[in-house]
């Protein structure tokens, strides 16, 4: 019989290590998204495009139910995400 207090400690240092790549990843993408928001300062273009955001979630909806996870939980993400990817976008459009 496994020792619950080992299957425990086990499962957290998956999750730790999970979520150290989680902040990475996330990392990576706003040093990919602060670069198009310098290319739409620079090219005086609106810091949100509402048509790339909708296909952006029905692909991630999509992506989520294949991998068995809450379509809604991933739209919230998206959007928390995508509020504070705007945020740099319009404040590289005003200079700052």
């Amino acid at each position: 019989m496994t020792d619950p207090a080992v299957t425990l400690r086990n499962l957290r240092t998956s999750i730790d290590n999970i979520d150290a790549a989680l902040i990475f990843m996330l990392a990576e993408r706003f040093r990919c998204t602060k670069q198009v928001g310098i290319l739409k300062a620079e090219h005086g273009m609106p810091a949100s495009d509402p048509s790339r955001e909708e296909q952006q979630i029905a692909r991630l909806r999509g992506l989520s139910e294949d991998a068995d996870l809450d379509p809604e939980f991933a739209e919230k993400w998206f959007n928390f995400v995508v509020a504070e990817v705007i945020r740099h976008h319009t404040a590289a459009a005003d200079g700052r």
